[in-house]
């Protein structure tokens, strides 16, 4: 069980084969993968361009505030039991 045959090695080579058969296909799969990379990272720097604009429109809106109102204390009301 410790060493793979020769039947196991053809399997793994025929799946690699099918996964990245032809020529260049790595390298075309890495290219995506880069491209992936610089999309992310452009789209985090427009992010934060937008950050760095917003706290000025925050600062000339006034801060909100919830007002609270203390609930009125419940009077107790005395028990009535029937006669049986």
């Amino acid at each position: 069980m410790g060493s793979l045959s020769i039947w196991h090695w053809i399997l793994v080579i025929a799946v690699a084969l099918l996964l990245f058969g032809g020529r260049g296909k790595i390298s075309e799969l890495m290219g995506d993968f880069a491209q992936g990379i610089r999309a992310f990272k452009k789209g985090m720097s427009e992010d934060d361009k937008a950050a760095a604009a917003e706290p000025e429109k925050e600062k000339s809106e006034p801060v909100k505030t919830i007002d609270h109102k203390a609930a009125e204390p419940v009077t107790p009301q005395p028990e009535t039991r029937k006669a049986s």
